[in-house]
């Protein structure tokens, strides 16, 4: 089976996760130009030709292959799904749905698809539309997450599938690199530990809140309405959660958290603000250029396999 790399023309089988508000063009771009996918979030967009500005700023910053991360729960899913096969973007990844009603134009255009599954049941359904690859991402990662583990997930997607698998959740070094390889996943994708790099975005305040957390500083809100979040633990958390606690209305629990992210990625504020992280956040140590994050990951795995006696494929 090929690497992640092999199937994308990138230097590393790393994809970057698409996180709202924080993967920009130019931090995809970044990205990109550091030996990995790319991925420009269109989350956090709201207007359609947005999108396709974003997309060309990114094509002016990098000649590396790069992708998109569409939402299906955006209201705009269906001219962003468009502008995506129009641009000839090289790589989608889609979360919260089913892009099967995209596929066919994607593929006419180019386009390799990789949706974001939480369970296996939908795995096995996208990968007869001739999805390009499964991306299993477990509820290890930070932002929007199912309720299996990586470790459960992952294997049995592969065993569910005839495309190719990527691990997501949980990986931030070597030796969860080499395990996303044992459990036979061709790459993974990564979005916590690049939040800590000298390239994101994000204010100084997130990152150094991500570098002072403990490994069990995550907590997950929104369970009771069904649309589950990891977060750091903080006075917005704290609150989420006693009102979940206490039966409160969907409207309340939206006045908690309007705006939150934004506030955490561009105010700094990380007390009131959803300052999204996955659960490796406890092993984010220093901020680093995305070049040596890639390079020490990628290293890291090829030493903890070889150790072992595995061959690194």
């Amino acid at each position: 089976m090929k690497k992640l790399n092999e199937i994308l023309g990138t230097e590393f089988p790393f994809i970057q996760g698409g996180m709202a508000n924080i993967a920009t063009p130019q931090f995809a771009a970044a990205c990109s130009n550091a030996g990995a996918l790319g991925v420009i979030a269109a989350g956090g967009i709201r207007e359609p030709e947005e999108l396709r500005e974003q997309i060309r700023l990114c094509r002016s910053l990098t000649d590396k292959p790069f992708g998109v991360n569409l939402m299906l729960m955006n209201p705009a899913a269906d001219q962003m799904a468009q502008i995506i096969a129009q641009e000839k973007v090289q790589v989608v990844t889609t979360g919260a749905g089913n892009p099967g009603k995209y596929i066919p134009a994607w593929k006419e255009a180019g386009v390799k698809v990789f949706p974001v599954v939480a369970a296996t049941i939908l795995a096995r359904r996208l990968s007869r539309y001739g999805v390009d690859g499964i991306i299993a991402e477990g509820t290890e990662s930070g932002g929007h997450v199912g309720e299996m583990t990586t470790m459960a997930l992952v294997p049995q997607v592969i065993d569910a599938v005839d495309v190719p698998v990527i691990a997501a959740g949980g990986v931030a070094d070597g030796r969860q690199l080499a395990a996303a390889f044992a459990l036979g996943a061709c790459g993974v994708q990564i979005g916590t530990c690049l939040l800590v790099s000298e390239e994101c975005p994000i204010h100084d305040n997130y990152k150094q809140a991500l570098l002072k957390a403990k490994d069990s500083d995550t907590t997950v809100t929104g369970r009771s309405i069904g649309g589950p979040v990891r977060v750091l633990k903080n006075k917005m958390a704290r609150q989420y959660l006693l009102l979940e606690k206490r039966g409160a209305s969907l409207e309340e629990l939206e006045k908690v958290t309007l705006g939150g992210l934004r506030r955490a990625v561009f105010d700094g504020d990380v007390e009131t603000g959803s300052v999204m992280s996955g659960q490796v956040a406890g092993m984010l140590h220093e901020i680093r250029p995305l070049r040596q994050i890639f390079e020490e990951l990628y290293a890291g795995g090829k030493a903890v396999l070889e150790a072992t006696g595995q061959q690194w494929r």
